[in-house]
């Protein structure tokens, strides 16, 4: 007899936004292996059950894929409900699929809980939707982060494919995400957002342009982070620099240029 992993999406950091179904599985949880991101609150709700941190940060030591998954194995052969906590969704840049192929190998039960992603969720914080009637018919959602046995520039194809495109994990590679939208013909004053640390206290919007997202990503971003682009944003950028005091105003043209205002 083996037990159930369930694979939950964690939401995009705001303890509040998580699933009835997600909090009822964690109140039950026997044991729950959690990504670095996890909110504290969230992980308070799984008070009786064990808890393994195996997070994945950027440029900092993190817990190896392969290693995750036998733990998941391991763990589903002595407890009868394991959680796999995930920020976002399990299924969007989450490895969900490797975790679900390795289980079902070993002839172990999963589902999965969905969990908002970021993209929506900073689209809802903005109050911009990522498609608009006559403006965005369509939105991709990549990154620029590759794995071992892809090449550096698979991740580009992908950003072409929609009128609105959002970048998750892609402030470090700011330089290379408005390379590959500007050389597909995106004009270089198409409205970009940076949004970090979305749902929290401590959420933070750096506004820009295509042509000058790479200076904008310097302004220390060292939470997550994701990159929106496109003309849905154009009235939220507008709104968003009217709104600043005039000095501000004055700060962003000096450091962005005429771009601002094209």
């Amino acid at each position: 007899m083996t037990g159930t992993v369930y694979l939950i999406g964690a939401g995009p950091g705001a303890p509040d936004l998580l699933t009835l179904r997600a909090a009822d599985l964690l109140r039950r949880a026997d044991i729950v292996f959690h990504d670095a991101l996890v909110h504290p609150d969230t992980l308070a709700l799984a008070g009786g059950a064990e808890k393994i941190a195996v997070g994945k940060r950027c440029g900092r030591h993190s817990t190896a894929q392969r290693f995750i998954n036998k733990r998941l194995v391991d763990a589903a052969r002595k407890h009868d409900l394991v959680v796999r906590l995930k920020g976002g969704d399990p299924m969007l840049f989450g490895r969900a699929q490797e975790e679900i192929d390795e289980l079902s190998a070993a002839g172990i039960r999963s589902e999965v809980v969905p969990g908002i992603t970021a993209a929506l969720a900073a689209s809802a914080e903005l109050g911009v939707s990522l498609t608009r009637r006559g403006v965005a018919r369509s939105v991709v959602l990549t990154t620029p982060r590759v794995g071992t046995d892809e090449a550096a520039n698979d991740w580009a194809a992908g950003i072409h494919a929609g009128n609105t495109a959002v970048v998750y994990m892609g402030a470090g590679k700011a330089g290379e995400v408005a390379e590959q939208r500007l050389s597909n013909g995106v004009a270089r004053a198409t409205p970009v957002v940076i949004v970090e640390n979305a749902t929290l206290p401590e959420r933070r919007e750096i506004w820009c342009t295509a042509a000058t997202l790479p200076q904008a990503a310097r302004q220390s971003v060292e939470g997550p982070a994701l990159i929106i682009i496109g003309r849905v944003l154009d009235k939220a950028q507008h709104d968003a620099l009217h709104a600043e005091p005039p000095d501000e105003q004055t700060d962003r043209f000096l450091e962005y240029g005429n771009s601002w205002f094209r």
